[in-house]
């Protein structure tokens, strides 16, 4: 029986009308991911969230095709993040993916169902975020890279390579409590061991980093230190020309720092602990549970010097630093 040339044209049209909603219906069911992240847009252009995506991508999981982002940042404006991370749970969204200590612990105070991956620098059993490191129990799992531990290392290098220098100003962020109280705590111990005497300066926006840094100089720092903190690698250009300015020789948490122009920078290795947050998320996608998966540490640590900046100070930095660095910018 052939078809009528009418009932041609209907077929055709009630087909390619039917077309449409079976794609929005294939893509109501791609999981969504809602990524948490304390600081400014500008990380969603950034390596590490490069990184974390690579992870995704190297188990099958790529964006628009069986994956849907929804991004969520908080302009380093902590007090937004709460209700940034119960948007999230609302839109019953099929993970989170908590970046930074504050964005993590306001998604694990908004949900206690829905799987959260999180990147943090302090301890999450302290933190109350899991039971344990090897078993997570609840509903959270991801990595922590350790800088509350990794602050007595960058102090033995500082005092290895300013061997005078004995007061150094410590820049804080007071708006993260959690990281600033673990990080100062365990600074003061190694300070009271290497014979350091530090002064501790808060800023909490981009305007006081300019103020703490007049004060430190006011203050005769011979050093400064800013701690492990989202916002001030938000502002790296911002700290590394504050104390370009004012010749004041820096430790600094991440290779961001030195690529910038800073003296030194010791921490774990960002893009290797992204993208293994981002295997987890897929891992979490796939059915794992993040009870069952124990949190990641870091396996990877980068030194950086740069001797361009330490020769524009006069410093000097021996053969032997410059040969365990991981990297040195000429």
């Amino acid at each position: 029986m052939s078809l009528g040339r009418r009932d041609f044209i209907t077929m055709v049209v009630s087909a390619a009308a039917a077309w449409p909603l079976t794609a929005r219906a294939q893509q109501a069911v791609l999981p969504v991911v809602g990524v948490l992240w304390s600081g400014e847009r500008d990380f969603f252009d950034s390596e590490r969230w490069r990184a974390l995506r690579q992870g995704l991508s190297d188990a099958g999981y790529l964006d628009g095709r069986n994956l849907t982002f929804e991004y969520s940042w908080a302009d380093n404006q902590y007090d937004r993040l709460p209700a940034l991370a119960a948007e999230f749970v609302r839109r019953r969204v099929s993970a989170i993916v908590a970046i930074t200590t504050p964005a993590t612990l306001a998604a694990k105070a908004a949900t206690t169902t829905i799987p959260i991956v999180f990147q943090l620098g302090i301890d999450p059993v302290a933190a109350g975020v899991v039971a344990s490191l090897n078993h997570p129990s609840g509903n959270a799992t991801g990595a922590t890279n350790l800088t509350a531990s990794l602050v007595t290392k960058r102090l033995q290098l500082m005092r290895e390579l300013l061997p005078a220098v004995v007061s150094i100003g410590v820049l804080v962020n007071p708006a993260s409590r959690e990281l600033t109280e673990t990080q100062s705590a365990e600074l003061r111990t190694a300070a009271q061991i290497l014979g350091l005497d530090l002064h501790f300066v808060s800023a909490s926006t981009a305007d006081e980093i300019d103020a703490a840094f007049a004060m430190l100089v006011q203050g005769h720092v011979g050093a400064v230190l800013p701690t492990d903190e989202p916002l001030f690698l938000d502002r790296a250009k911002q700290i590394v020309a504050l104390a370009a300015r004012y010749a004041l020789p820096a430790m600094y948490s991440y290779r961001e720092f030195a690529a910038a122009g800073g003296l030194i920078s010791y921490a774990s290795n960002l893009p290797d602990l992204y993208r293994q947050v981002g295997a987890y998320a897929a891992r979490i996608l796939k059915g794992e549970k993040p009870a069952d998966l124990p949190v990641l540490q870091p396996t990877k640590f980068d030194l950086v010097i740069n001797l361009k900046t330490a020769r524009a100070l006069g410093l000097s930095v021996s053969r032997d630093m410059q040969l365990i660095a991981d990297e040195v910018i000429e």
